[in-house]
């Protein structure tokens, strides 16, 4: 709600990570090419999981700040007015998405049955599904969810950035329909792509609310990693005035609140299968219930769930920043758990195995996202000065 003018004083300068940093994420793409090579040439079997992983955890960053965008542009949302850019500059990872996928297709018969041809043409449930399940519809469809999201982008963004600029308001307003656009080519988008990359892994195997669980994971930790680069940029001293301890009150709500919607979500899908008891729906959580599996399936109940719904529930929590980070982190950690439960079991058996490439190939796609983050904020300012709600912004204030 607006109310209570802070009065402060207001500059904004370029956001200028520390040279340390810039190193660390170029050294992280070097391993990660590094761990890439290996891989290809010691065990596919190995590399390509890890690789299907990574690249999908941060697509769904890049993907969730254009969410971010696209919601708070369609509902005119003020208070996001301040914070809105640095969503904005996680999208520079999307690109990459079509560059991601393309390179994915020379490791798909290692991740997916459907991509063997021998299996293919002797399983018959496999032949039902092969108009959807090839090879050419799958590079179709990657690359044209990677060109929507970047049109989209391109529009969204695009205007906000123009926006610095031109201080048009008509900047803003022309965004509305991009955005409601982009919610409908997200819903049906992203869904395929969930189902493409992971649900595909078992192609036996459905779940009808897939593209939905595989959402809560990606603005849940959307918002834990936007908390964590919003502190990163308002204690650079790059933006004084805009962004205060109000604004990342209702970031951390939010965080609160699709952690109890994954829940939801996760608890949905599981207890619909049970009660269904349908063979090829059991197989996927009988695979999850045995072995090293169950501890780790027990471990995202307590860990994406429970811990951080009760370490985000008191007021005081929302609004002191080490505490804050912390369940921030342990809440990326846990959906790098949540994306390896889901991919690993499939090749694994009862057996969890964790080691240099999955670190190597992690750490690379890290870097790529660190390093468009800060080309971002090389070439734009840090906050959307010239909208046309910034007043909103620099009132708002959080009651509860």
């Amino acid at each position: 709600m607006a109310g209570h003018n802070h009065n402060q004083e207001l500059s904004v300068s370029k956001f200028e990570p520390s040279q340390g940093i810039k190193t660390f994420a170029f050294a992280s793409v070097l391993i990660g090419v590094l761990g890439f090579l290996i891989g290809l040439f010691q065990s596919k079997e190995q590399v390509w999981p890890a690789y299907l992983l990574a690249f999908f955890y941060f697509s769904c960053l890049g993907i969730g700040g254009l969410f971010f965008a696209a919601i708070n542009s369609i509902t005119r949302a003020g208070w996001s007015s301040s914070v809105r850019r640095i969503a904005e500059s996680m999208t520079s990872f999307i690109p990459f998405i079509i560059v991601g996928g393309v390179i994915l297709i020379a490791g798909l018969k290692y991740l997916y049955p459907w991509a063997n041809s021998e299996l293919m043409a002797t399983d018959p449930l496999l032949q039902n599904k092969k108009v959807y399940l090839n090879i050419p519809f799958f590079l179709i469809r990657m690359i044209g969810f990677g060109l929507l999201m970047m049109m989209f982008k391109s529009k969204i963004v695009g205007n906000s950035i123009r926006q610095d600029q031109a201080a048009n308001d008509e900047l803003t307003n022309k965004s509305v329909p991009w955005s409601i656009g982009f919610m409908f080519a997200f819903a049906l988008g992203f869904s395929l792509f969930s189902v493409d990359l992971l649900m595909a892994l078992l192609p036996h195997w459905y779940s009808t609310i897939w593209g939905i669980y595989c959402f809560a994971g990606l603005i849940q930790s959307f918002f834990a990693f936007m908390i964590i680069l919003t502190y990163w940029v308002k204690n650079s001293g790059a933006v004084k005035g805009y962004i205060n301890e109000e604004h990342i009150h209702d970031l951390a709500k939010f965080l609160k609140g699709f952690t109890v919607f994954w829940a939801y979500i996760a608890f949905s899908q599981f207890m619909l299968i049970w009660y269904a008891n349908i063979p090829e729906e059991t197989e996927f959580f009988l695979m999850r219930a045995s072995g090293g599996w169950l501890a780790l399936s027990l471990l995202l109940l307590f860990g994406k769930f429970i811990i951080p719904f009760l370490a985000l529930l008191p007021r005081w929590a929302k609004r002191t920043e080490s505490h804050l980070k912390i369940v921030c982190w342990w809440i990326l950690i846990m959906q790098y758990a949540d994306l390896y439960w889901l991919i690993y079991p499939n090749f694994n058996d009862n057996e969890i195995k964790f080691g240099f490439i999955d670190i190597a190939l992690f750490l690379g796609f890290a870097g790529i996202f660190l390093l468009g983050i800060f080309k971002f904020f090389a070439n734009n300012k840090a906050v959307a000065v010239n909208d046309p709600r910034m007043h909103e912004a620099l009132n708002h204030h959080v009651t509860y």
